[in-house]
């Protein structure tokens, strides 16, 4: 295989991975808009946790919305839990990398907020951990995740939105949950300006 052939292979497969998950994604992306925007509109605010890649994707998100994603609006409550370089190894240091975000959630999160946990396997403990703190706070969680959902899915409560990549490779999952945060902040910025309902 020529490196022309698997470059279009990446492409290939991108294009098969991104139709099946259109068609099992729009839906619950379309249920996480709507519990987003709620939340946000009700003075709540969005909590954002991944590892690596997932890391910047938190960021990202967060960004878009304190900012703005492609149009001009107020600046929505979102907050990276990936960032605070003091805190996260504070936590990981006293106690385990394992709560460096749930004990984040427990001390912000209230009834009311958003929980966003990314996890392309749905396996990261830290990630199960930050979930279980946001249930024991009493905040909604949208996963975003691949690979079948992993510990992730079986620990939802059913008000939770799960939105699951139908994908095994990893490069294939995080390139569709960038899409999905796209469609997110896009979602929202339609309900917020009033331009969708």
């Amino acid at each position: 295989m020529t490196l022309v052939q698997r470059i279009q292979a990446q492409f290939a497969d991108h294009a098969a991975t991104l139709a099946q998950a259109v068609a099992q994604l729009a839906d619950p992306i379309a249920a996480a808009v709507r519990a987003m925007t709620d939340g946000l509109r009700a003075g709540g605010k969005i909590l954002a946790c991944g590892n690596g890649g997932s890391a910047a994707d938190a960021q990202h998100f967060a960004a878009e919305l304190l900012n703005r994603f492609e149009k001009e609006r107020p600046p929505l409550a979102a907050i990276a839990l990936t960032t605070d370089s003091s805190t996260l190894t504070s936590i990981a240091n006293d106690y385990a990398f394992e709560q460096v975000f749930a004990k984040q959630v427990t001390a912000l999160g209230r009834p009311g907020d958003l929980l966003l946990a990314i996890s392309t396997s749905g396996n990261s403990p830290n990630v199960v951990a930050a979930i279980a703190a946001a249930h024991a706070q009493g905040v909604r969680v949208v996963a975003l995740t691949g690979k079948g959902g992993g510990t992730i899915a079986r620990q939802l409560k059913s008000d939770d939105i799960h939105l699951c990549v139908p994908a095994a490779r990893t490069a294939r999952i995080q390139e569709i949950h960038l899409l999905t945060l796209h469609c997110l902040c896009d979602g929202i910025d339609a309900l917020i300006l009033g331009e969708t309902q």
